[in-house]
């Protein structure tokens, strides 16, 4: 069904067989040229690094804000909690001004950090790679923050509950497999 035969590989076939990972929700954020700030809807980041402390995100090249995100010299990541569907909603949508009415601040990279995430990351850019019709932003953590919400889930074309009470993320914290 989902082999690749005579090097070709159907994309939609292979975008439903991604979505059966179950991911976080993220919003990345930057200034652009202006200071304006832009923002989009990721659910493609991961740790890189911890010595140094390096994270990824994949951004699509045909998003409208990819320029912005080529020239700053910083980016944020914000990880959204449960409660927070609208705001992942609204920055994947083409809706202008997506930060109309949220509540944000400053990072020391200039990125937008939206208040009431599950946590935030402020990077300075560590490197950009192109690779496909995306480009990986490779991101030194300058500063980071966290709270104890249940966070935001995304599986199958779909937000998805954890079921996974805060204390739990603290309580276990000890019985991580380490990869």
């Amino acid at each position: 069904m989902g082999e690749a035969t005579g090097g070709s590989v159907d994309p939609r076939e292979l975008r439903r067989t991604l979505g059966q990972f179950v991911t976080g929700v993220t919003i990345v954020t930057v200034r652009d040229e202006r200071g304006m700030p832009r923002g989009l809807t990721a659910n493609s980041f991961t740790s890189v690094s911890l010595d140094p402390p390096l994270i990824l995100v994949c951004i699509a090249s045909r998003a409208p804000s990819r320029q912005a995100f080529d020239a700053a010299p910083g980016f944020a990541v914000n990880i959204l909690g449960e409660a927070q569907r609208d705001i992942s909603a609204r920055f994947a949508s083409p809706v202008s001004d997506k930060f109309a009415g949220l509540s944000w601040r400053s990072g020391a990279s200039g990125a937008p950090i939206l208040e009431q995430s599950l946590a935030y990351l402020d990077c300075r850019t560590h490197r950009r790679i192109e690779a496909g019709d995306h480009v990986i932003l490779i991101g030194e953590v300058t500063s980071f923050d966290r709270n104890e919400q249940s966070p935001l889930a995304f599986c199958r074309g779909a937000y998805v509950s954890v079921n996974l009470p805060p204390i739990q993320c603290a309580e276990h914290a000890g019985d991580r497999p380490s990869f």
